[in-house]
């Protein structure tokens, strides 16, 4: 298996410079660290002198591994259009920049009531949206937090505010959120980028094109945005936070994962944030170049289709877990040292993990896995599609993984490739046999265990596959109406362990956040959730002008 798994990364290298790759996280957004933020490993060879204040002015380059298809915050479902969204728009309130704990934003305080179900929340009364086609810059107002929120709660893609039941207005800087019933992640769903507020003459303006156009109240403005290419944005004089020191960001497409260390080496470029492969090896002995590496929240997985086909089978998904050795599996897809074996759905940053779960994953066993495939009516294998995103690590997993099954059971895959828009709409659809993605968000476990396992949740990417378990539901809404962090982790510990044990997908690796930067780049924080924000109360990014 070792001389095959050479073979084929050879295969993938040839594969990945002729075609090149874009990436397909969701997010925003992300790692076996026991903490929230983990521990940044920074790798500086070269340093330039920096002044001893900040700069204004210069702009920011960013590369992004995959194209943005929609920047309509209710439209998203990558890391690459929140990364733009959360640095045009504010949301009402925001995780720190450690994730330790949620603060301030568009709201200045919030109460919550006794029983827990309506949280009242009171504005800043100096935020202003940006001058657009169907306003002038006017300034923002507790009907925009009516309209935002209402809307996402009806149309998000990622159902991220499906907890709300309704807005009230009470003055122009006051509202309060009504809840059917409590629930401890609100606050936690408001921070998304896709919540952000907008105003309603602008979405209404633009329709369906509101993405391309999209008007906010960050720190930077959208200028340009050109699909498969890049996006522009411009610095807001007029942010409640901070004027931001950048005159402005330019998000550009570059797919290619050594053209895009290239860039970063030749300065077309100031900064990456998908670094994988070969590049993380060449940034990291470019002593001109910062590494940035921190454990991220982050699971990536290999998902079965739960109500078609033969995966809807337990014993043929436990035969295919069987089939596969995670571990090489890992060493073959990651071999710089960019992520970590996993086993399960959760990542170890997360404070709902429990690692004796671990054990009772299934081992890689073929003979096993021959026997539980023939008890499932299989003998002689079958024939099924394995649906993945084009970028690096998903290419070169799909084909360990095609060749594994062949070897081990005989089963058949056929390996499906797409931009990431049309492999999350595949994903969303529930026709997948197999799809294979990765899943980063917060520390609170109902980021990933509601969100890709709850029966409530299907038809939406995170539970594209038809997963349902009664007793899974019951847990994860209990996990909801308790307020203790202590009750609410052993609640998600219970729920764990049932989806674990109902053998859903392969969850093998938890990758890192690893940026590459310029040195004149100053200011940035990296987060393990691998959000970038450039300007908030927190920080703000400048570059030490030449």
């Amino acid at each position: 298996m070792k001389k095959i798994l050479a073979f084929l990364l050879v295969a993938m290298f040839v594969l990945v410079s002729v075609t090149g790759c874009g990436g397909n996280n969701t997010t925003p957004q992300a790692n076996d660290e026991s903490n929230t933020s983990g521990t940044n490993k920074e790798v500086t060879k070269k340093e330039i002198e920096v002044p001893s204040e900040p700069q204004d002015g210069g702009v920011l380059t960013i590369a992004l591994v995959a194209s943005p298809k929609n920047l309509d915050p209710v439209k998203y479902t990558g890391t690459y259009e929140s990364q733009i969204i959360q640095n045009v728009g504010d949301t009402l309130v925001a995780y720190s920049m450690d994730l330790s704990e949620i603060i301030p934003n568009l709201a200045k305080s919030w109460t919550v009531s006794e029983d827990g179900k309506h949280y009242t929340f009171q504005l800043r009364d100096d935020v202003y949206f940006h001058p657009g086609k169907f306003q002038d810059g006017r300034q923002m107002t507790a009907e925009d937090v009516k309209y935002s929120l209402e809307r996402s709660h009806e149309l998000s893609a990622m159902n991220r505010l499906d907890m709300i039941e309704s807005v009230e207005v009470v003055n122009d800087f006051e509202v309060i959120v009504h809840l059917p019933e409590p629930n401890a992640a609100f606050l936690t769903a408001l921070t998304n980028s896709g919540n952000i507020i907008v105003p309603k003459e602008e979405v209404e303006g633009w329709g369906d094109d509101f993405g391309n156009h999209l008007i906010g109240t960050g720190p930077f403005m959208l200028k340009e945005f050109k699909l498969d290419e890049e996006a522009v944005l411009v610095r807001n004089d007029n942010y409640w936070a901070q004027k931001p020191h950048l005159d402005g960001v330019v998000f550009k497409v570059i797919t290619d994962i050594n053209q895009n260390a290239n860039a970063l080496r030749t300065g077309e470029i100031d900064f990456s944030s998908g670094l994988s492969g070969e590049a993380v090896k060449i940034i990291r002995e470019d002593e001109n170049i910062r590494l940035l590496e921190m454990p991220g929240l982050h699971v990536a997985y290999i998902y079965f289709n739960q109500v078609k086909g033969p995966t809807a089978d337990i014993r043929v998904r436990e035969a295919l877990i069987k089939a596969i050795d995670t571990k090489e599996l890992v060493k073959g897809v990651y071999q710089y040292g960019e992520a970590q074996p996993a086993s399960l759905p959760l990542p170890p940053g997360s404070w709902g993990y429990d690692a004796s779960l671990e054990s009772i994953v299934p081992e890689y066993n073929p003979e096993e896995a021959k026997k539980l495939l023939a008890e499932a009516g299989y003998p002689d294998g079958f024939k099924t599609t394995l649906y993945i995103s084009n970028t690096p690590h998903r290419v070169k997993m799909a084909t360990i993984v095609q060749q594994y099954l062949n070897m081990n059971l005989n089963v058949d895959v056929d390996i499906q490739t797409s931009e990431w828009g049309t492999f999350s709409e595949i994903g969303s659809s529930g026709n997948a046999d197999i799809f294979a993605m990765s899943w980063t968000w917060y520390p609170d476990p109902f980021f990933f265990l509601n969100k890709i396992f709850a029966s409530d949740a299907i038809g939406s990417l995170g539970n594209g596959q038809g997963f349902s378990n009664p007793e899974v539901d019951r847990l994860l809404a209990e996990a909801l109406v308790v307020s203790e962090q202590e009750e609410r982790a052993e609640l998600y510990k219970q729920a764990l362990k049932i989806i674990v044990e109902q053998h859903p997908g392969i969850f093998y690796s938890n990758e890192n956040v690893t940026w590459g930067v310029a040195p004149e780049v100053q200011g940035l924080v990296q987060r393990a959730d691998g959000c970038i924000f450039l300007t908030n109360t927190e920080v703000n990014v400048w570059k030490v002008q030449k």
